[in-house]
């Protein structure tokens, strides 16, 4: 008797439990007995809830560029530390960085700087031009170009989860695709056109030397010069160019903390903090530049392009523009989030209603309900007592299942209803064994406490090693599925591990309580 006591407080405890975690979910946000109950809870998907899906297509190519051109302005610093000088570093194809040494006879030192702290690329063998300077070319190696690709694309899913986190959507699906794709799924989103917005601006910063003795609008830039679409206040025609050198100073990645803040004139602009690294090389570009001009480029837009007065220390500096305060809010986030490694593209794009949500809400429940109306009526009819307590352990079954969402604030799609549906069908089949089983021990004789025993110790095995297989399967799909497929795999799991523990274990406590009962009356099966 015991162990029959241990297993129904078991139960017991687990009901409470479930209870408690699968509450909320039928509950208002607003609700005062919300707030003393988990705040997690079952969240409805893109299917069921409307939103926006994206594609997104990311430009890997352009962020070993960028990173090989960053690579070619720390050479040239370091070789200034190093006591020798390179000049003009520059990327050209894209995988190739192309730079000149003045001096042959610095050639081992340069050799010596690349091996200690650029092993990543392969120096080229350089080629003497006629002032007797040497020209070298270098590249990554196919294995850190494998590593920069494959970095950029999780970064560009990191930067992109961070982003929307900021923005406010709960229960975000973002995931990897391959041929390096991003897709996203955003469930009640109210703004699609500002969400795309955000998601896809690159935002990528860097800050360049402006070239004020080039005219900007001549067909042909020198060597190291491009010139840019200046973005001046009052004026969003871009029809102004300025010439900046090529190389950036300092870009994003420099930067630590991005905030929305007004000036004097009650004017829009974002207040940058730079980190240690970027403190350091704001500080020394100013100090050997006061009297140029520095521009503070957006996505190949010059925002503002002040005059160094001084040498600027603290790690601090601001963009300015015409921003509405909506726009530098929007800034600071991808920028606070991190600036994209790469451009990305979006590929498609696909609105999903809210009446078509709601549509398959009602219809799943009302299939939902339909089984369980079926199943229960004929467990009670062809099982009598026995099949009233299948129907007891069934709803125990779904009350735990939307515990375990809600515990684990899963999201809830169509095929996750489905899920649920099929869990009906799942727990009654175990019953089904357990009771067919029961009745053959009875008819060979048994008494109802030993055939309920023999009952279940037998058919526990079949319904685990079936179920096993099933968990297995829904593993993989969860593993390799996207977003609807995932949440099918994600009911269907938790809706076996239940459907197993009700059946086997809560169900046996209580058929041996009824045998000890039932004596020669015998059961009710």
């Amino acid at each position: 008797m015991m162990g029959v006591r241990w297993r129904l407080a078991i139960a017991v405890c687990v009901f409470v439990l479930s209870f408690v975690y699968a509450l909320p979910t039928f509950l208002g946000q607003g609700s005062g007995l919300a707030t003393l109950l988990p705040q997690s809870r079952v969240n409805l998907g893109l299917d069921l809830r409307g939103g926006i899906h994206l594609t997104l297509g990311v430009d890997v190519a352009k962020a070993v560029a960028n990173t090989l051109a960053m690579v070619g302005q720390d050479l040239r610093r370091q070789a200034m530390d190093e006591r020798f000088a390179l000049l003009r570093p520059r990327v050209l194809g894209g995988q190739t960085l192309e730079f000149i040494l003045p001096r042959a006879e610095h050639a081992e030192k340069l050799q010596a700087v690349v091996s200690k702290y650029y092993p990543q690329l392969e120096l080229g063998s350089p080629k003497q031009a006629d002032n007797g300077q040497l020209i070298y070319t270098a590249r990554f190696s196919d294995t850190e170009v494998e590593r920069l690709e494959s970095m950029a694309l999780d970064q560009a899913l990191k930067t992109i989860r961070n982003r929307i986190d900021q923005f406010g959507v709960a229960e975000p699906d973002i995931r990897k695709q391959a041929g390096n794709r991003i897709q996203i799924q955003l469930p009640g989103i109210s703004d699609p056109k500002r969400a795309v917005q955000l998601i896809g601006q690159t935002a990528r910063l860097e800050f360049h030397l402006v070239r004020d003795d080039v005219d900007a609008d001549k067909a042909i830039m020198p060597a190291g010069v491009i010139a840019l679409p200046y973005q001046e206040k009052g004026d969003q025609s871009g029809k102004r160019m300025i010439a900046i050198e090529r190389d950036s100073m300092l870009s994003g990645e420099d930067v630590e903390d991005a905030r929305p803040a007004f000036d004097q004139m009650n004017q829009s602009y974002v207040s940058l903090t730079f980190n240690s690294r970027g403190g350091r090389v704001f500080e020394k570009v100013t100090s050997e530049n006061v009297g140029r001009r520095m521009a503070i480029v957006l996505d190949e837009k010059v925002y503002s392009a002040p005059v160094i007065r001084e040498r600027i220390g603290g790690g601090r500096a601001s963009i300015s523009g015409s921003f509405t305060t909506e726009e530098a809010q929007d800034l600071a986030i991808v920028l606070r989030a991190g600036s994209l490694p790469a451009p990305v593209t979006v590929l498609e794009e696909r609105t999903v209603g809210p009446s078509l949500g709601q549509e398959s809400i009602d219809s799943g429940v009302i299939a939902s309900l339909v089984g369980a109306v079926l199943v229960l009526s004929f467990m009670g009819i062809y099982y009598r007592m026995s099949g009233l307590v299948a129907d007891l352990m069934l709803v125990f079954t779904i009350l735990i299942l939307l515990a375990g969402m809600g515990a684990f604030g899963a999201t809830l799609t169509l095929p996750g209803i489905a899920g649920i549906v099929l869990t009906i069908g799942m727990s009654v089949d175990a019953n089904v064994l357990i009771f067919e089983r029961i009745r053959e021990e009875l008819r060979n004789g048994y008494t109802p406490l030993a055939a309920v025993r023999a009952g279940f110790e037998r058919a526990a095995i079949a319904i685990i090693d079936s179920n096993l297989t099933t968990i297995i399967t829904a593993v993989i799909l969860y593993q390799f599925g996207t977003g609807p497929v995932r949440g099918f795999a994600v009911t269907l799991s938790l809706g076996i591990l239940a459907s197993m523990f009700t059946a086997i274990f809560v169900s046996r406590g209580i058929f041996e309580c009824m045998a000890q009962r039932a004596g020669s009356r015998g059961l009710s099966i």
